[in-house]
Order: structure tokens, then sequence, then C-alpha cells
């Protein structure tokens, strides 16, 4: 098995390459460092994944993301491919012993963070491996113009005084900007360079001008039945849209950060099976996610940016079947957006607030901290300090990124109980309550103590044990202290820090502070460039994509919001009708679409006409009204 083609049907059961795989492969193979942009769904990993496979040897793949490290080690794990990952928060001994395992062991793919580069004795050890192929993955992530920018990426270049092998650059979304950033960074030689087109001649973008978006959802799910995503900003959203679409009549689950990994794995089980057609999620969920069938895609809000919008939309149509990106929204203020948009990014006075709050939370003493592993429930936190949780866990994720800290989501509840009736009594109540029994008589089985005394439990095991979900658990818990059975103290968290440094306050932070102040300029721009995609009526939004990642002579798609209206004769019945509406009163477009039998394309495509022609006007209520 010595050919591309040979590994890719033994490993990954297919027939053919997809577009510049192969191209890609070859070029690694001949020993030339390579940059690639393959927008979503373009398959990064196999073209550093085969060419290791063929080469003797290791392969150093440098990720910042843990959830995609451990997702690509699993899937290769499945495939009999031995891989490893140097997760965060794991000790001495047991990083020498993973190292070990690479030299001696036979392994082909090692996965660390570039934080983990910085450490010396790291290094040293991955110094001495037959290292056969570097691929560093997210490589946008090494320009500052790029959207997730870490210091720790401009340090790899260093790897290229000890390890003469190629190099590999892979990205999904790089402006030209970025592009030139990425190989001038890695000092990557006379690079080969593949970039994939952005257009996705089959998935047509759609802004839809809207004030109900439930009754929108319900439109969109009954006319399009397949697979869908729903994208949120938040965890609460997540679980109330879920709940009220499966209220009507839809079937559908939930994905953000603060599940635990059972709940996750339940939750995309329950999805990629299709037993619910749709998955609410934050942008916590997609990691490794190819799942070809999906028909919609559907943002509740608007992006922070462009390159997440377009990554998180590519999930639609991987199959090449006509699919759709949704963005649902309100008729903006584009100036009060903007404003909102940057009130909430964290300055150099709320950084230092952070940081002093989080050590003096932890007791932390100056000077200490170092490698030392803590847990919090953020809204908890917050709320005892009075300062935003939107803020502060954007000041926890730019010092991740920064290395200082290493941030995960989790959650982890911890619970102490103890009885405060007879256990007859607790017989007498599972016996009558047959849907909580197994819970209860897990606990009585594994802490035989509960009736004399305060007793720490493991929900998590408790819920493995009696086959259930920890949230079960927990709500089955909660209950017995409402009946004053227990006496129940329970403290849930849903992130874990691991300080990389001891505490240094001021020396801290304003090394870091410039990166912040160019990152909020750059948050800033990107945003700006994200409201415009939303609000320009006048171009192909398939278009707009591609020329902000710089294909300049991208053609209309035909099948977007844009295109779709524009391809229609809009009757001039529809203008007529709308204009003899408002002559009574100023109309929402809801109220507008509610009242006439058009289509609701038919009906905005006549609202930005008549605007346009400054027929009508949108008035400080968000109203239409006629001039």
């Amino acid at each position: 098995m010595n050919q591309p083609l040979d590994v890719l049907k033994t490993y990954w059961k297919h027939e053919a390459f997809r577009p510049t795989q192969e191209e890609i492969i070859t070029t690694v193979l001949s020993g030339k460092d390579t940059f690639a942009l393959l927008p979503t769904g373009g398959g990064k990993s196999i073209c550093f994944q085969i060419p290791a496979l063929l080469l003797p040897g290791i392969c150093l793949v440098i990720s910042p993301l843990v959830a995609l490290m451990k997702d690509q080690v699993e899937n290769l794990k499945a495939k009999n491919i031995k891989a490893i990952t140097l997760a965060g928060g794991i000790s001495f001994e047991e990083t020498n012993n993973l190292l070990d395992n690479c030299a001696f062991g036979g392994y082909k793919f090692l996965y660390v963070s570039p934080e983990r580069l910085q450490q010396d004795w790291v290094l040293e050890r991955i110094k001495s491996l037959n290292v056969n192929l570097v691929a560093i993955d997210e490589a946008h992530c090494i320009s500052q113009w790029g959207h997730d920018f870490r210091p720790a990426y401009l340090k790899i270049a260093a790897l290229k005084d000890y390890f003469k092998v190629p190099f590999i650059a892979l990205t999904a979304t790089a402006t030209p900007r970025v592009e030139t950033d990425i190989c001038t960074l890695l000092q990557l030689e006379n690079p080969v360079i593949f970039k994939n087109s952005f257009a996705r001649e089959n998935l047509g973008y759609h802004i839809i001008k809207t004030e109900d978006k439930l009754g929108k959802l319900k439109q969109i799910f009954i006319k399009n039945p397949e697979p869908s995503i729903i994208y949120v900003k938040n965890r609460k959203s997540c679980i109330e849209y879920s709940q009220t679409l499966n209220d009507l009549g839809f079937t559908s689950t939930f994905y953000h950060g603060g599940l635990s990994t059972k709940e996750k794995e339940n939750n995309m089980k329950l999805w990629l099976e299709e037993k619910t057609k749709i998955i609410v999620a934050t942008n916590a969920f997609g990691m490794g996610i190819d799942k070809p069938n999906v028909k919609t895609v559907v943002h509740l809000q608007i992006p922070d940016n462009i390159e997440n919008y377009y990554q998180e939309a590519g999930r639609a149509g991987r199959n090449g079947n006509k699919s759709f990106a949704l963005l649902l929204t309100p008729e903006i203020n584009t100036e009060q957006l903007k404003n909102y948009f940057i009130s909430n990014l964290p300055n150099k006075e709320f950084l230092h607030l952070v940081y002093k709050n989080l050590n003096n939370h932890f007791q932390i003493a100056y000077g200490e901290g170092f490698e030392e592993l803590f847990y919090l429930n953020l809204n908890q936190f917050c709320a005892k300090y009075n300062i935003s949780v939107t803020k502060t866990f954007a000041c926890l994720q730019f010092l991740d990124r920064q290395g200082i800290l290493t941030l995960n989501n989790l959650i982890s509840n911890k619970a102490s109980l103890q009885f405060l009736i007879e256990s007859r009594e607790v017989i007498r109540y599972t016996s009558l309550n047959s849907k909580d029994a197994p819970v209860i008589e897990t606990i009585l089985r594994n802490y035989t103590g509960v009736f004399e005394q305060v007793t720490i439990i493991n929900t998590a095991l408790i819920a493995t044990k009696s086959g259930t979900s920890e949230e079960k658990v927990i709500t089955i818990l909660n209950k017995l202290q409402a009946q004053e059975m227990i006496d129940l103290k329970l403290q849930s968290n849903d992130i874990s820090i691991l300080y990389n440094e001891p505490r240094e306050d001021s020396y801290t932070i304003n090394r870091v502070v410039k990166i912040l102040e160019n990152q909020n300029q750059i948050k800033v721009e990107q945003y700006n460039a994200m409201l415009d995609f939303v609000s320009d009526t006048s171009k192909c939004k398939s278009v707009l994509i591609s020329k902000y990642f710089g294909e300049e002579n991208a053609k209309p798609c035909g099948i977007c919001s844009y295109c779709s209206l524009k391809n229609k004769s809009e009757p001039k019945s529809v203008s007529t009708s709308i204009q003899n509406l408002l002559k009574n009163t100023a109309l929402s477009s809801k109220e507008i679409e509610n009242t006439l039998t058009f289509s609701t394309e038919e009906i905005i495509f006549a609202l930005q006409n008549l605007l346009e022609n400054d027929s009508i006007f949108l008035n400080s209520n968000n109203k239409y009204q006629i001039k």
C-alpha cells in the first residue's frame, strides 16, 4: 500500500479524492513546503494524514483547539491508526509516558498545541522523535489579522531549525493579507500554494428580514424537513429554541460547550442518526462534523465575522444538493449594532479587573498558581463581582489565546448530601416513585454513610451506573431536597482554568495589552464587514463572500436572496398593494406580510424597491411609512 489512493480506500473507504487533495498530498510527499486554503468541507486533515501514513516516522500536528485535536485522534484510532494528543492539564509523568509511546510505540501522529511547544522539556523530547512531517492546522491563528490570533504560533517557525522535513499550513478561511502572513511568519520555503474557490454553487445565502423568527422557522422546516442546524449565540437560547421547536411538533435537540461529554455525544448521535432532524447549537458545535445531507443552516443572530459565518453556513449541502444558509434578522440599525458590539469588547481596565478577581476568587497569592487547575461557575463568578458575563468570557478566551491560562468548557457537578429521613421511608418512596428509584438505589449502594453524615457524591458516576443522564440525577436530587428528604449542597462548574504561569498582576496584563487593543480594532473591522454583507441589497451574497476572501472574478450564484429576487419580475401589484396599505398606518414587514397574500420574498423585494425610489421610509419604530 504505497499510493495515496490505496490509503484513502483502505482507511477512509472513499473511492476518489476531493478537488486538489491528491495534488496537495503529492506535493507534500515530494518534500515541498505547502500552503492549503481549503474552505469548509474541503477535507483538510486528509492532506497531511495520508502523506504521514506513507512516510516512515511520526507526523507532528500543531492545532490550537483541544476539542478538534481530540476529535481527530479519536477518528484516527477508530481506523486503527495510532495517534496521541498532549492535551492540557495532564501531569508531567503522563506527558512523559505519552512521549515515550511516540518514540517506541509505532505511533503515526502526535497532536500538540502551540503552547505545549513552548515548554522546553517537551520540545527537547519531540526533537528526538523521527518526525516525518509538520502540519500546522488552523494556520490563520499566526496572523494578527486572522480571527483567532495566538502569539504562540509565532514560535512555530523555530521548528525549521530542528526538522528538515516538509511543513504544511492549512486553513479554511484566510484573506489575502492573512495568507501572506502565514507563509512569511512560518518561514515556508518557496511554498506551493493551493486555494480552492470559496464559491458554493449549490448553497444559497439568504438574508431574511423578519420580526417573528419563530414563525419564520416554522415555515422553513415545514418546507424543508431535512436535517438542519440552527446557530444561536448563547446556551440559554439553545435550550429554549429546542424545547419550543419540540412543542411545535418538530424533532430537535441542542448542543453547547456547557454540556457533559456524554450529553454532547448523545445529542450529537440523535441528530446524526436523524432521530431528531434539528440541532440548535452555539459555535461550540461543528468541530469535525461532516454530515453530508444538511439541507438548512439558520443563524438567528448576526455572527461576529464573515470567517465564522462562512464556516458555519458551509455545513449545509456537502452532498452537492441544493441547500440554504439563512440568516434571520429584523431591520437593523447599523450604528446601534456597532456600538453594542464595541461595548462588549473588553478593554485594558476590564482585563485587569477580571484577572485580579480571578486570582482573589481562587485565593492565589502573588507569584503562585503555576500549573494549578481550578474550576469555575462563570455566571456565579460574574454575579459575585458584578461584572458582565459576555465580556468576562471574552477576557478568559483572550488570556487562553495568549497562553497565560488554558481554558476548557465543561460541566462538573460537585454535590454533597445527607438523608434526613430513615432508610425505610426512602425505600417506601422508591416503591411509589419507580422512575426515581434507579438513581436513589445507586446512591444507597455506593455511599453507605449518607444517613449518618454529609457525603460527597459523584453525580456523573451515579448517572452512568443508573443508566441515566447527569442532568436527570440533578433533577431528582433537587426534587428530594424540595420534599425535605435530603440536605443537598450542589455546586456546578462550567469552566476549568489551568494557570500556565504564576500570578504577576500588572506585569502579566500589561505585556499583552497592545495585542488586545489590536485585536479589538480588527474585530470591529470584521464586524463592520459582516454588517455590510447583511445590509448590502445590490450584490450577489456569494460574490460578496468570495470578494471578502480575495476572489475578484466570482460570478453571481443565481440562488441567494439577491439573485432570487433579481430573477423574479416583481409585479407592480405588490408595490401598489403595499403603498395602499401604508396610506392608513405605518406597518412592520411582518404586519405587511400577514395582511397581504404575496410571498415573503416578493414583499421584501418590493419594499427594497420602494425604499430605493424614496416612495416609503423606515421610521424610528422600525415600521414602514409612506412619504
